[in-house]
């Protein structure tokens, strides 16, 4: 059971036939995938592919770094805590209201 299953290998056949209709110099068409677990092969470098991270397609252009690499890995499926004042509750001296 060596090689790609089927769904892999559905990308990699959209991404050569996404190669082989861009002109000579230019940057391939995206390719769209759910596949966030497929491992970034050598035959996708110079590919670009919208990867989902669960709300929009991110562009990501494969570079030969990534071979080896999940895709998704690329595409963050959260948005990083930025980290502000508490809030109301948050800690125990926050339930002292200063009376006036």
């Amino acid at each position: 059971t060596r090689g790609l299953k089927r769904k892999p290998m559905a990308l990699i056949k959209k991404l050569r036939k996404a190669k082989k209709n861009c002109v000579e110099g230019e940057k391939p068409e995206a390719v769209r995938t759910h596949l966030r677990d497929m491992i970034v092969t050598p035959e996708m470098v110079g590919s670009i592919i919208g990867i989902y991270n669960g709300k929009t397609f991110n562009q990501v252009e494969i570079k030969a770094e990534m071979i080896g690499h999940y895709l998704g890995e690329f595409s963050i499926s959260y948005k990083p805590v930025k980290h502000g004042r508490t809030g109301i509750g948050a800690t125990h001296s926050s339930r002292n209201i200063p009376q006036k």
